[in-house]
C-alpha cells in the first residue's frame, strides 16, 4: 500500500512563500506519476500540479479565478529520497487550503495533509 506524509504547512502572509515535501513509500517512485492537489472549506479536492516519473511538470488552470498557478508554483521530485515537492510564491488568500499529495491519477488512500494558511 503506497503511503504518504506531507509536510512543510504553515500561516503565510499574502505574497510570502512555502516549500510543501512529501515523502512517498513505495517501491518504484521514480516510475510513479506525482502530484499535489488541495481541498479548501467547502470545495471538492482539486489537481494542482503534477510531475512524471522523469520529471515532466503541468499546472492547474482555475478559470473561474482566471489563475495559472505555473509561475507561482513549482513542483519537483528526489527519485533517490521518494520525495516529491512544491515551491509555493506568491501565495494569495485563494491558495489557502490542505494540500495533499498522491499518485496522477491518484489511488484511494490519502495521507493527512498539510494545511497552508494565507491570510494577513
Amino acid at each position: 500500500q503506497v503511503r504518504f506524509v506531507e509536510s512543510g504547512g504553515g500561516l503565510v502572509q499574502p505574497g510570502g512563500s512555502l516549500r510543501l515535501s512529501c515523502v512517498v513509500s513505495v517501491t518504484v517512485f521514480r516510475l510513479v506519476a506525482m502530484a499535489w492537489y488541495r481541498q479548501s472549506p467547502g470545495k471538492q479536492r482539486e489537481l494542482v500540479a503534477e510531475i512524471t516519473g522523469d520529471g515532466i511538470t503541468t499546472y492547474a488552470y482555475f478559470l473561474d479565478l482566471g489563475d495559472s498557478l505555473e509561475g507561482r508554483f513549482t513542483i519537483s521530485r528526489d527519485n533517490i529520497r521518494n520525495t516529491v515537492y512544491l515551491q509555493m510564491n506568491n501565495l494569495e488568500p485563494d491558495d489557502t487550503a490542505v494540500y495533499y499529495c498522491n499518485t496522477r491519477p491518484p489511488v484511494g488512500n490519502w495521507g493527512q495533509g498539510t494545511q497552508v494558511t494565507v491570510s494577513s
